[in-house]
C-alpha cells in the first residue's frame, strides 16, 4: 500500500541550509542520524527537520525583534517614539496569539501523523520513498536478545544465530522481535531506525529496512552496568547474494548453540568477539523470553495460562 502522506522531503528542502550553516560546527562529526541509510530513520530525520523549521518560524522573528527593539529604543536614541500610555494593540495581539497557535496546530498534526506512520510495531508499507513493499515480499525475522553485555541474534528462518554481528539484505523489510535476559537495554542502529527498549520477560518489536549496502554501528543506548560502553555490534547491509553467502559462512564456521552453550554465553562478559552458531536449540528464543531455559522451570506463558484458567474457574463457580 502506498504511503498516503505526501509531505515534501524536508531533507531536500533543508539540504543547502544545513550544508552551509552546519559545515564548520559539524566538521569531523558522524552525522548519521540526519543522513541515515534506512527509510524509517530517514523519515524520522525529516520529522526532526520539519519540527525545527516550524519552531524557527517563532524563534527567529523573536530574536530579530528583540535585537531591533534594544537598538531602536536605546537611551541614546532621542528620535525613538515615546508612548508611556500605550497598553494595547488588537493587531499585535492577533499576531502574538495567532502565530504560536498555528505552529502548535501544525506540530500537533505532524505528531499525530508521524506517531501512527512510524509506529515500530507497524509493518512497513514502503521500502523507500515512492517504492511500496511488494505484496509477495515477506520480512526477514530477527530475534534479538540483549545480554550482559553483548547482543545475541537469532535467525529462525535460516536456523542460525550470531553474537555481536547482524546482517540483512538491502530493500527487504526486517521484523525485529526484541527481549533481554536481565536488565533493560535499548536496541539502536542510528542508520536504520529509532531505539527500541529490550526488557526481560517482555517482547518489543521494530519494523525497519536498510536501503544502502554498508557496515553500520549498533549499540545499547540505555545504561546497563559495567560493560555498557562495550555493548556494541556491527550491522551489515548486504545484497541478496552477499547475505546468502553470509548465512552460508555462519553455518560453515559456527558451532551448535545448545542449552549448555547458551548457559555459558549467558554469563556476564565485556567486549565479546563475534561468534557464529550454525544451528540453534529448538525454541531457545521462546525459552529466553519466557524465562524457562533451565529444565524444570515453568515458562511465564504457561504460568499466565494457569493463572487465567484458575481465575476463570473461580468466576464460573
Amino acid at each position: 500500500m502506498a504511503n498516503p502522506t505526501r509531505f515534501p522531503s524536508a531533507r531536500t528542502v533543508g539540504k543547502t541550509l544545513l550544508a552551509t550553516a552546519l559545515a564548520l560546527s559539524l566538521a569531523g562529526c558522524n552525522w548519521v542520524v540526519m543522513a541515515p541509510s534506512g527509510d524509517i530513520a530517514a523519515q524520522q530525520a525529516d520529522l526532526i527537520l520539519w519540527s525545527t523549521y516550524l519552531m524557527l518560524i517563532i524563534i527567529v522573528p523573536v530574536i530579530v525583534l528583540t535585537l531591533m527593539f534594544a537598538w531602536r529604543y536605546r537611551s541614546s536614541n532621542k528620535n525613538a517614539t515615546y508612548k508611556p500610555d500605550w497598553d494595547h494593540s488588537t493587531n499585535l495581539e492577533l499576531v502574538i496569539w495567532a502565530a504560536p497557535l498555528a505552529i502548535i496546530i501544525a506540530l500537533g498534526a505532524l505528531t499525530w501523523v508521524s506517531t501512527h506512520k512510524l509506529d515500530p510495531y507497524r509493518p512497513l508499507d514502503r521500502i523507500d520513498a515512492g517504492k511500496p513493499v511488494p505484496e509477495d515480499m515477506e520480512p526477514l525475522v530477527v530475534e534479538v536478545v540483549a545480554m550482559d553485555w553483548k547482543w545475541l541474534f537469532f535467525y529462525p528462518e535460516q536456523g542460525i544465530a550470531t553474537v555481536n554481528e547482524l546482517a540483512a539484505p538491502v530493500d527487504r523489510p526486517i521484523k525485529f522481535k526484541i527481549t533481554a535476559t536481565t536488565m533493560m537495554n535499548s536496541f539502536y542502529v542510528p542508520a536504520l531506525a529509532g531505539m527500541i527498549y529490550a526488557m526481560g520477560g517482555m517482547e518489543t518489536q521494530l519494523h525497519a529496512v536498510i536501503n544502502e549496502e554498508g557496515s553500520y554501528e549498533g549499540f545499547s543506548a540505555n545504561y546497563s552496568g559495567a560493560g555498557f560502553n562495550k555493548m556494541r555490534f556491527e550491522f551489515l547491509g548486504q545484497s541478496e547474494a552477499d547475505f546468502a553467502q553470509w548465512v552460508a559462512d555462519v553455518k560453515a564456521q559456527g558451532s551448535p548453540l545448545s542449552r549448555p552453550a547458551y548457559k555459558t554465553l549467558e554469563k556476564p562478559s565485556i567486549d565479546d568477539p563475534v561468534r557464529y552458531y550454525s544451528e540453534v536449540m529448538p525454541g531457545l528464543y521462546d525459552a529466553i523470553l519466557n524465562r524457562c531455559v533451565d529444565p524444570g522451570q515453568v515458562c511465564m506463558k504457561d504460568l499466565m495460562k494457569s493463572h487465567h484458567a484458575h481465575h476463570g474457574e473461580g468466576a464460573a463457580e
